[in-house]
């Protein structure tokens, strides 16, 4: 039983239902398209150093598109293991590729988020509860759209409670204008 200091300590995990698509133009479609990841690599020798790509696919017109991954590396660089995973195409190596927006933004595609669920207890507003938020990966998911998701409530409900201090991060951090990076803690009191 917790004394009324004590406060209950929940983890919420994001999971994510598929890999983010990419909007890029499409010189088949003469439009901006979605791609999709293909999971796949490609991996291309000149002479002593390789270029390796990420394969997306126009969901239009299956045009493809080669996401830089590395460009005039050499394979010592890399180790036998990593250079394994990329000729095979080891899919958990290319969801970690396809998950990294950076990656993405350096070659020039915007990111459209994946549906995503949030794994964990449900909590109520009756108690202090503290809440650990976290990502596997890091994408530009607002805080506050995943705590109105998780709870239950509407952006009017949400923006009281802020208000009122009944929702704060451990941080001090806008949580109406945050987003994820790792981590976040959450206190519902």
């Amino acid at each position: 039983m917790l004394s009324s200091k004590e406060v209950a300590t929940i983890t919420w995990d994001i999971q994510y239902c598929s890999l983010p698509t990419v909007l890029r133009y499409c010189k088949k479609c003469g439009k901006k398209s979605e791609y999709i990841c293909s999971g796949d690599f490609r991996v291309n020798a000149q002479q002593k150093e390789l270029d390796i790509w990420l394969i997306y696919t126009c969901a239009h017109c299956n045009t493809t598109w080669n996401s830089t991954i590395y460009s005039r590396v050499s394979p010592q660089k890399l180790g036998a293991g990593l250079l394994e995973q990329f000729s095979c195409n080891d899919i958990n190596l290319a969801m970690q590729y396809a998950m990294n927006l950076s990656l993405l933004q350096r070659n020039g595609a915007e990111i459209k988020l994946p549906v995503y669920q949030i794994i964990g207890e449900n909590v109520t507003l009756e108690k202090p509860v503290s809440i650990k938020i976290q990502s596997k990966y890091v994408l530009p998911i607002k805080i506050s759209s995943i705590l109105r998701m998780k709870l239950g409530i509407s952006q009017r409900e949400f923006d009281t409670l802020l208000l009122n201090g009944h929702i704060q991060s451990n941080t001090g951090q806008d949580l109406k204008k945050c987003k994820l990076s790792s981590e976040i803690i959450v206190t519902i009191s």
